[in-house]
This record gives C-alpha cells, sequence and structure tokens, in this order.
C-alpha cells in the first residue's frame, strides 16, 4: 500500500564534483534518484527512507550519449531511455538492447527512467540487463577516491545489490560495437507484452567467423529466473565453433533452461520459469540467426 514520504533533504548538484562531495557526507543515508521511477515508489513504499535525495540529471557527464565506432555506445547513468531510443545507432547495431527498453514500461515511463537506474536498481528481472550482459558492457563508477570501470557480469550481486558503494556514482555504461557479423535478440514473456514485468527474459548474441562463417562467439543471459541477471555458459558451450543445426539449438535452449536459478511465486512456478527459459532461448537464437541470414538445416 502506498503511503506518504517520509521528509528528507533535496540536492541537486551540477557538477560531478558536488555530487561526490554530498555522498561523501551522507553515505549511507543517501540515495541517488535520476529518472525516479523505481525509488519514488519504493519511498512510498515505506522499504527506504532517505534522509537525502540527490538528483543527477543536471551532472553533464551523466548525460552523454555518444557513439564512434572504435569506442563503442556510451550511454550516462541519467540519459532517459526514451532518448537513448531516438539515436539511430541503437537500432541499427545495439538491437538487442533496444528491443529490451522499448519495452520497458509506457512512454511516459520511458521519459524519465534510465537504463543507468535500472540496472543499479539491480531487480533480477530488468530487461536492460540481459542484453547488456552479452554486449560485454561495462559500468563505470566514480567517487572521490577516482574512478573504476566494472564489467556487467560482475556488477550484480544479488536482488537490489550491485558493487557499486554508496559514496560512488555510476557515471556511464559502455558498451563495445559488435563486429560486422553479429546480431542478438531479446525477449520476455510477462502477463502482457508490453509494461510487465519479466517472467523470465533472455538474450542471445551471435558472432561468426568471417573465414567460414561458423560460429565464434555465442553469449546467453537470463533474467528473472536467478537471484541476479546472469550468463548461461553451459549453454553457450553448447554451440561455439559448431555449424547451428535445429538440433545444437534445441540442445543449448534445454541446458540454459537447466541453468536458470528460478524461484515459484504469483507470477509462475520454477517449473514454468525454465519452460519458458528454453522457449526464449530457442526463439530469441533463431532471431539472430535470421539477422545474420544464416539458414538453419535440420
Amino acid at each position: 500500500m502506498m503511503g506518504c514520504i517520509k521528509r528528507c533533504e533535496y540536492r541537486a548538484p551540477r557538477s560531478l564534483k558536488q555530487a561526490l562531495e554530498i555522498l561523501d557526507d551522507h553515505g549511507e543515508a543517501a540515495k541517488i534518484l535520476a529518472g525516479g521511477t523505481d525509488l519514488i515508489v519504493q519511498m512510498k513504499q515505506g522499504m527506504t527512507y532517505p534522509a537525502c535525495i540527490v538528483d543527477v540529471k543536471e551532472i553533464p557527464e551523466l548525460n552523454v550519449l555518444d557513439w564512434k565506432p572504435e569506442h563503442g555506445l556510451r550511454i550516462g547513468a541519467a540519459v532517459p531511455i526514451s532518448r537513448f531510443l531516438t539515436l539511430p545507432v541503437v537500432w541499427e547495431r545495439f538491437n538487442m538492447l533496444a528491443l529490451a527498453c522499448s519495452g520497458i514500461g509506457s512512454m511516459q515511463l520511458r521519459n524519465r527512467a534510465t537504463i543507468g537506474g535500472n540496472i543499479c536498481n539491480a531487480a533480477p528481472s530488468a530487461d536492460s540487463a540481459p542484453p547488456l550482459l552479452c554486449l560485454g558492457a561495462r559500468a563505470v563508477m566514480v567517487s572521490s577516491r577516482g574512478l573504476r570501470t566494472t564489467p556487467m557480469e560482475d556488477f550484480f550481486l544479488g536482488p537490489g545489490e550491485t558493487v557499486r558503494n554508496n559514496r560512488e556514482l555510476l557515471v556511464e555504461i559502455v558498451i563495445p560495437t559488435p563486429e560486422s557479423l553479429s546480431a542478438g535478440w531479446y525477449l520476455k514473456h510477462g502477463t502482457r507484452e508490453k509494461m510487465d514485468i519479466a517472467v523470465a527474459g533472455v538474450a542471445s548474441f551471435l558472432s561468426l567467423s568471417a573465414q567460414d562463417r561458423k560460429l565464434k562467439a555465442v553469449r546467453i543471459a537470463l533474467g528473472a529466473v536467478g537471484p541476479r541477471p546472469m550468463r548461461a555458459p553451459k549453454a553457450e558451450a553448447n554451440l561455439t565453433g559448431d555449424l547451428l543445426s535445429r538440433q545444437s539449438i534445441e540442445g543449448a535452449a534445454a541446458q540454459a533452461a537447466n541453468e536458470a536459478e528460478p524461484i515459484s511465486d504469483l507470477r509462475g512456478s520454477a517449473e514454468y520459469r525454465r519452460e519458458i527459459v528454453k522457449v526464449l532461448t530457442r526463439r530469441t537464437l533463431n532471431k539472430a540467426c535470421e539477422s545474420l541470414g544464416v539458414s538453419i538445416p535440420c
């Protein structure tokens, strides 16, 4: 049940230096607000009681949205999802992340919500997380002690937990440009196609060798079926180096379902979620093959 938000201090720094000074002063008592779509709800529900809210929307470094082939895609932690989706290269080269983000909430929510907030909230069902894992994304964080970069695979620790400490600020997410012979896809299953929390989500990414068009790299990532977004390394190993076939895809899908660590709740049983992972893995691999123009023999 929603309630009243308790009185707290509101700060809106205009520079990175100011923001870090506030975080150093308040420590655990401060909460960072980028879009606020999760934080405000949590405060209304009495799940968190910050003494200080640090609004970072006006900090220039957190509003960078830029792509260069050699450096990759840089997404500032305060960039709204709707703005991110307007960048043409996002749909051309990072379409699996675009697909995931376009299914987050409503248009009104995407005008406020950020990918940075989506991953810092660290919900196991975060839609942006599986594509970021597949794309080899890195989280760039800064504190008064300096800057550090963490692979997305190491960023999530558990439900609501990341490696970011209370005095650190996520500045941006950096994603290397995928190779030319590569493609990925993301699908989630929920009660509704849009504006719903995933019962299960799967991202699959394939990269082919230019010489023989055999699989050079495979990445499969799962969401909402474990305590944190996760890769499925055994399912990936089931495919890497092989010529794709219906049988190998089915084997990878079955292995991904085995690697999932789902729970049973009101949205679905653990058994149901495993079956959904199997179906979504098969479908995302098929869609990635289709994007690459690869025909799959029986």
